[in-house]
């Protein structure tokens, strides 16, 4: 009726028995003179867990320092880019260059870029 426990009993008395023949090696290696392989399979076991913690929180912080959301300075379409780099606008096309956090124009050498304001006839018939 209750066959289940029992295997379930044999499992932990099987993985406690590999426990202590981990263990009696450890010691053995301990007591002839090669703890300082123990101490180099933790200190590189250790390594291996935490590497990866490590690598996650720096990527992290390097990607807040230089993933940057801004609006295109043409068509205002906003996407992400990395910062110091050049991209174009999924939306138009421009081509982009990304410095100081927000995007602005790469226009070729000699280029000038120009604004241009529209002012109705009244406001000049006025002054």
């Amino acid at each position: 009726m209750n066959q289940g426990n029992s295997k379930i009993f044999q499992l932990t008395m099987a993985s406690i028995g590999n426990w202590l023949i981990v263990l009696a090696v450890v010691w053995l290696l301990g007591s002839i003179g090669l703890g300082w392989l123990v101490n180099s399979i933790l200190i590189l076991f250790g390594f291996i867990l935490i590497a990866p913690v490590i690598a996650f929180i720096g990527l992290r912080w390097w990607l807040n320092r230089n993933l940057i959301i801004d609006k295109c300075p043409v068509c205002s379409y906003e996407f992400t880019a990395l910062n110091q780099t050049q991209c174009q606008c999924p939306s138009c096309g421009e081509p982009l260059k990304v410095e100081g956090g927000s995007f602005s124009r790469l226009t070729p050498p000699g280029t000038i870029d120009v604004s241009a304001v529209e002012i109705n006839a009244r406001q000049i018939e006025d002054k």
